[in-house]
């Protein structure tokens, strides 16, 4: 089975594609926890090799309430990523409310032009009508 990706991205030669699921085993709405898996691939379309060096996130909840998420590499590593090869990971997110949105960027080491500061696109976490 193939993964489709309905959003994408792309900075300077870097794409970021973006899936995401609603999980039901792990959300508990009467908890006030609603809980997504998001799948991440991130392609180099450029000459040369680049590495994922920091992750910058914006996660904003249903009522707005937005919280910032930084840090090096993503899910433990710093990948670098061939010319023409990708990046797969999957990682999550909680929210109190039924709803919300991720956005962010990754920053990127580029050998000898600096770093690229590649976009990932906004996504909605939505939870379906039978969990809210």
């Amino acid at each position: 089975m193939k993964l489709m990706f309905p959003l994408a991205e792309t900075t300077d030669g870097i794409t970021v594609r973006v899936a995401v699921n609603y999980l039901e085993e792990q959300s508990s709405p009467d908890h006030n926890r609603w809980f997504w898996a998001y799948h991440i691939r991130i392609e180099n379309h450029r000459d040369g090799p680049v590495q994922l060096l920091t992750r910058h996130w914006q996660i904003t909840d249903g009522m707005g309430v937005t919280s910032t998420v930084e840090g090096a590499g993503v899910v433990g590593e710093q990948p670098v990523i061939k010319p023409g090869s990708a990046h797969d990971y999957v990682s999550g997110c909680p929210l109190p409310t039924p709803e919300g949105s991720m956005q962010g960027h990754y920053m990127m080491a580029h050998e000898g032009e600096g770093s690229i500061m590649a976009a990932i696109p906004l996504f909605r976490l939505e939870a379906p009508a039978s969990a809210r």
